[in-house]
């Protein structure tokens, strides 16, 4: 199905494209309204549903109960700190075969793949050794 092109649409993809950092629809929200001042969070929120369910970006669910959105379709993991909440791309030789494995192991089909690594970003590993040794 065709979808009317919209420039709000537009924007907000647009902005997603030039991050990195998986921002949630409210972080989305401030930064398109500097461009576009009436656009209303609703209209983020659609967009983006629209977006994801057109497979134009891809939706994560991080475990801290908001959504986060990323620009990069392409098949890649995420890694995500425990302590501060950061998501960031990891791009592993190792995706073909996981995917090859589990297809082998599952009767079925399998549609796409969601990998997600849980730990602390380099800099929380840093702030935590720091306070270990009391230079915090």
């Amino acid at each position: 199905m065709a979808v009317k092109y919209s420039r709000q649409r537009q924007l907000i993809h647009s902005f997603l494209m030039t991050r990195k950092d998986h921002p949630t629809a409210d972080v989305v929200y401030q930064n398109v309204r500097q461009e576009y001042p009436n656009i209303s969070l609703g209209t983020v929120y659609r967009n983006l549903t629209l977006l994801a369910d057109r497979g134009e970006i891809q939706r994560l669910q991080v475990g801290d109960g908001v959504d986060h959105f990323d620009a990069d379709t392409s098949r890649h993991c995420h890694f995500i700190c425990s302590d501060c909440g950061c998501v960031t791309d990891l791009q592993l030789d190792c995706m073909d075969d996981m995917l090859a494995e589990a297809q082998k192991t599952f009767h079925g089909r399998i549609d796409r793949q969601s990998t997600c690594f849980y730990g602390l970003c380099g800099d929380c590993l840093n702030k935590f050794a720091d306070t270990l040794t009391g230079n915090a």
